[in-house]
């Protein structure tokens, strides 16, 4: 399975800028429980962060997708 590092250094590189990738967090393993009560909230300020920041960035914007387990998961 892919990984972000090979979505860093990988044919599709130029696709995602480095700051928009999220990387060394364990994940939940396929249960459900241990991705929302725990692991998801180890990670939420940091993904928020994120999102905010990227939304300073534009001066109209109008939606947010975020895609996840893009490289494997569920």
């Amino acid at each position: 399975e892919p990984t972000v590092i090979d979505v860093r250094t990988g044919t599709y590189r130029q696709l995602f800028h480095p700051e928009q990738l999220i990387n060394g967090k364990e994940d939940a393993a396929n249960n459900y429980a241990r991705g929302h009560y725990t692991i998801g909230k180890e990670i939420i300020d940091l993904v928020l962060d994120r999102v905010r920041k990227l939304s300073d960035q534009c001066p109209g914007l109008q939606g947010c997708l975020v895609g996840h387990s893009l490289g494997g998961g569920a």
